[in-house]
């Protein structure tokens, strides 16, 4: 027997004088079996089917990432903010109550997320928030006063908090359980294909006079919105929606139809449908609009809510907002003083970063989500004690202002806050929208993902009010905080996050019950592959990493 190993972070390879067979330690042995024999491709005209249906569901990311974008650009504009009365060259409350008025529309329309898409289905819960959002633009893109302006700006915050808990909902629960990782972690990589444009329009409508220059950007807030609402009446619902409303046979059609190639007895299809019986239930929370039980009555459940949490916070505070509290301060230092480059640097920020995420995206499945996560974030770390040893050298207080003395500085600070935009898009943009969908069982999972909105809001909320009071009485010593916070995470995340990959959204079951969930999901199997037979022998398992 000769042999080769390949070691690419989930498996190695035994290759025997049989070219058919193989030695292979994988997570899941249903799910390696079923693979085995059914060999799914991606070049498939009902893949290629499948790819349509996701890219619907991940264009509720695009809203979001279009608002953020957006907002940013406009409100350095001159037009916009002699037309509300603002400073033009100073922040004021009413500045920041614009910000904060969508967050909260963002927060209440957490509530109302989970039910939309339990009681009506994850596409009509995407439907429902897209026409919120649709709402809430014309009133924005029309508004005569400032209020007109926020009342938009709250609508608009509530229906995206429909759509960004039924998007990733979709999108995982049809995403091919062979490729579920990278397809499910494709969603959050298109909040920059929101944000591109969200900057880049905005940089070319700047030099518009009058209030066009700001509501052209602001009407296109429609189309990603727009596409969703006409294209998911079109979708077929989830498997699980269906089987958990007791329609078995519709369940089946879907599951027939993208993920077995239109053929009902396939392995994979088969495997799924018997987990979905064992692991979803008819009566369950779901089914009930006002029960955020199945979020804490267990130990499995609660375990699995804290990894929610987690992520809502660590993605909102590893740094990823003051990272750039010094940014202007930087860009004079550099000699970058028109508004028009700093929205141009804004908008390449927002491609190196989607590249990051794309990069990131590809390789989930490759790496795991527990590698992806510690590597980022030890990364991090190291970005931010040379951000704090820049700053510390940097900046000097003259006329009680914070000004760069080093234009050489400034550029590498620049340069620096490029590279951390890569690396915490590739390590946490793409599991912001897979780990947690992956940690929610069914029951739980719409109203799950409108808690963990919620507690996103909630993060950066106080990265909005508390970011400029903390640097105003700490100035650059601030960024010491996030060094510390960060070996905190990095910590939790070794010790409390489970691998996810390599199984279905059913299997994850087995792994968050009982202890020692950690060790359990890291454990693989060795088993014996005979060509289309599937698994031909169980062999060993590994020892508990």
């Amino acid at each position: 027997m000769s042999v080769a190993e390949k070691k690419d972070g989930a498996a190695h390879v035994e290759h025997f004088d049989d070219a058919e067979t193989t030695v292979k330690t994988v997570k899941n042995v249903a799910l390696a079996d079923a693979t085995s024999k059914q060999q799914p491709s991606l070049f498939t005209r009902y893949m290629f089917m499948l790819y349509g249906c996701l890219l619907v569901g991940t264009l509720n990311s695009c809203i979001n990432g279009y608002d953020g974008s957006l907002m940013g650009s406009i409100n350095s504009y001159k037009q916009y903010r002699e037309y509300f009365g603002f400073p033009v060259d100073a922040g004021t409350p009413s500045t920041g109550i614009v910000y904060a008025i969508y967050t909260i529309g963002n927060l209440v329309g957490s509530f109302a997320a989970g039910p939309a898409a339990d009681t009506f289905g994850r596409r009509y819960g995407m439907f429902i928030g897209s026409a919120i959002i649709i709402v809430g633009t014309i009133i924005q893109a029309t508004c005569h006063n400032l209020a007109g302006f926020m009342i938009g700006r709250f609508i608009l915050g509530f229906g995206v908090a429909i759509s960004v808990s039924a998007g990733p909902a979709y999108v995982s629960e049809m995403a091919h359980p062979a490729f579920r990782g990278v397809m499910t972690a494709i969603y959050n990589t298109f909040y920059f294909i929101g944000g591109i444009p969200g900057t880049f329009i905005p940089y070319g409508t700047e030099t518009i006079n009058g209030t066009n220059s700001w509501r052209i950007p602001t009407w296109l807030q429609c189309v990603f919105a727009g596409l969703v609402l006409v294209f998911s009446l079109f979708l077929p619902e989830t498997p699980r929606w269906l089987m958990a409303n007791d329609r078995h046979e519709e369940a089946l059609t879907v599951m027939a139809k993208y993920h077995g190639e239109g053929d009902r007895n396939s392995p994979i299809v088969q495997l799924e449908y018997r987990e979905m019986l064992e692991d979803i239930s008819l009566t369950g929370s779901d089914k009930r609009w006002w029960d955020y039980r199945e979020l804490v009555n267990s130990p499995e459940v609660r375990y699995r809510s804290m990894l929610v949490l987690a992520m809502g916070f660590f993605g909102q505070w590893l740094g990823n907002g003051p990272v750039t509290y010094y940014y202007p301060q930087m860009l004079q230092g550099a000699g970058i003083t028109s508004n028009h480059t700093q929205l141009l640097l804004q908008g390449l920020q927002n491609v190196i970063s989607f590249v990051g995420a794309i990069f990131g995206a590809t390789f989930t499945d490759k790496w795991g989500r527990r590698p992806q996560f510690l590597v980022s974030v030890a990364i991090i770390v190291c970005i931010f004690i040379i951000i704090l040893a820049l700053n510390a050298t940097n900046i000097v207080v003259v006329d009680g202002s914070d000004v760069a003395k080093s234009g050489a500085q400034s550029k590498a600070e620049i340069g620096i806050i490029f590279i951390f935009g890569f690396v915490f898009a590739a390590g946490f943009t793409p599991l912001q929208g897979l780990y947690p969908v992956e940690c929610l069982r069914y029951e739980s999972r719409a109203k799950g993902m409108g808690m963990y909105n919620f507690w996103v809001n909630i993060a950066g909320f106080y990265n909005t009010f508390v970011t400029g009071i903390a640097f105003t009485g700490a100035g650059y010593k601030y960024y010491g905080l996030f060094v510390g916070f960060d070996i905190c995470v990095f910590i939790f995340i070794y010790f409390f996050f489970v691998e996810t990959k390599g199984r279905t959204l059913e299997e994850l079951t087995e792994i968050f019950r009982g202890k020692n969930r950690v060790r359990r999901s890291l454990q693989k199997t060795e088993v014996v592959i005979h060509g289309g037979d599937g698994v031909t022998e169980v062999l060993d398992k590994e020892p508990q990493a």
